[in-house]
């Protein structure tokens, strides 16, 4: 075995990617680490995914800025990994890489009319309202009075949520200027929440659930007819905590008086959009009643023939994230996922790739929480440190450094301490307005901003 430090490449500056260099930093002995990441900026969805208004969500990242001034670690931003580098160049380069790369596309709904314009997905509007700068020139028009969101996740709570908040409620926040804007002078006074399934089922968790019954400007509307659970629902929430407390918040829901707010967001269960109807954009949304299915210990939804539209001027689909394929990466379609074992990534005969590991998201699909991901990460590292331990990991001879390599490209890489500065820029904009940052959310600004005019 060398008696240098392993060197691995992280590929992705998100939760699972930072967790990762956490791990192999601490390792004994410690690993070199060098973090690639296609945009200016670090953090992943803790920067741009994370709901504006839950800053105590985003407290992770000074977790993650320990690791970044830990020695051994370099950051690689405005690298784009089969531009400015490939996989082959990473397993010359290091002795391992791992990808840690998120879902970066969503599950699309599948049915008619869902290209029309006005139907978009959840993590476009996200993406947007959290200033991710490849989703600035969007137009999203929320003229019209009704908006439905489909999916009954988090996401889709945070997309319900930030429709209906006031521009008081947005001032304090991260959330970029142009989205405040749009949602001060927005038409809309309705949200409708779809959920395939009934309340039992619903993937979302309490205390997001609870924020809607606390909006300053929205009244929270659930029949109660939607609240009775068949037998298997009943069944099934002993014992689940979450689903216990989210049938109890949703019953309190269900008694209160219409207070005369603003807006309404109205939460509709065992329903599914069949088409998204319009001439040229979004004019409704045709959905179909549903009824439960026991099958084993699963509940599924099963279509009835009742159907009826929904008016509605915008449509945002939340229905999942998924994984994209990398160039020259064994991946597994059906799941979203690179193909892998734990966190080995498998060839398509299932034999482990030598130094090529997987991380949060990648790995195992878009489940779980942002803490999820440390244990995640920490298992793929131990299995890589197992490899190297055994002698299975190919050593590079390799005496060339990423830096070189990007220099000859011409390649321009924002290094930690640009993206320090592009931090300290935006936070110092924040300050005079009560707000953690005001983002930068062009390309040109935050490359500006990491590349100061020495003058």
């Amino acid at each position: 075995m060398s008696d240098r430090p392993l060197r691995v490449a992280v590929v992705g500056s998100g939760p699972a990617g930072f967790y990762a260099a956490s791990a192999l930093l601490t390792a004994d002995p410690p690993a070199e680490v060098d973090m690639i990441e296609r945009l200016p900026t670090p953090w992943g969805l803790v920067r741009l995914g994370v709901a504006p208004d839950h800053p105590k969500l985003k407290d992770v990242s000074r977790a993650f800025e320990r690791v970044a001034h830990r020695p051994g670690f370099r950051f690689f931003g405005n690298v784009e990994l089969g531009t400015s580098i490939t996989h082959d160049d990473l397993t010359q380069l290091y002795d391992a890489v791992i990808y840690a790369v998120g879902a970066q596309t969503d599950n699309r709904l599948g049915v008619p009319g869902e290209d029309l314009p006005g139907s978009w997905s959840a993590t476009q509007f996200v993406a947007w309202y959290n200033g991710h700068p490849d989703f600035q020139d969007l137009e999203f028009d929320l003229s019209g009075e009704r908006a439905v969101v489909v999916g009954a996740g988090n996401v889709a709570l945070d997309v319900a949520r930030m429709l209906a908040l006031t521009p008081e409620e947005l001032a304090p926040t991260d959330t970029t200027d142009r989205a405040i804007d749009a949602i001060a002078d927005s038409g809309i006074r309705e949200i409708v929440l779809l959920a395939r399934r009934g309340p039992a089922q619903a993937a979302f968790t309490t205390p997001e659930l609870k924020e809607l019954g606390e909006l300053a400007g929205a009244d929270i509307v659930v029949d109660p007819a939607d609240l009775e659970l068949d037998d298997a629902s009943a069944a099934s929430i002993v014992g689940n905590t979450n689903a216990t407390r989210n049938i109890e918040v949703l019953r309190e829901f269900a008694t209160r008086e219409p207070a005369g707010k603003l807006r309404r967001v109205v939460l509709h269960f065992l329903v599914a959009p069949v088409a998204i109807v319009g001439e040229d954009a979004v004019e409704g949304v045709e959905i179909v009643h549903n009824e439960l299915v026991a099958e084993g210990e699963r509940i599924s939804a099963r279509a009835t023939d009742r159907r009826e539209t929904i008016p509605a001027g915008v449509v945002f689909r939340s229905v999942g994230y998924r994984g994209v394929a990398l160039p020259g990466l064994p991946f597994d379609q059906a799941r979203g996922t690179l193909l892998n074992g734990g966190g080995r990534v498998l060839d398509e005969s299932g034999a482990p790739i030598a130094g090529v590991y997987c991380a949060g998201w990648i790995k195992r699909g878009p489940t779980g929480v942002i803490g999820t991901n440390k244990k995640d990460a920490t298992e793929t590292v131990q299995l890589l440190l197992e490899d190297a331990a055994a002698g299975r990991l190919p050593r590079t001879s390799e005496r060339r450094d990423l830096a070189q390599v990007l220099a000859e490209r011409g390649g321009d890489p924002v290094l930690y301490a640009d993206w320090e500065e592009i931090n300290r820029i935006e936070k110092a904009a924040g300050e005079p307005r009560g707000r953690p940052r005001v983002k930068l959310c062009s390309w040109e600004a935050l490359l500006a901003a990491a590349r100061p005019d020495p003058s």
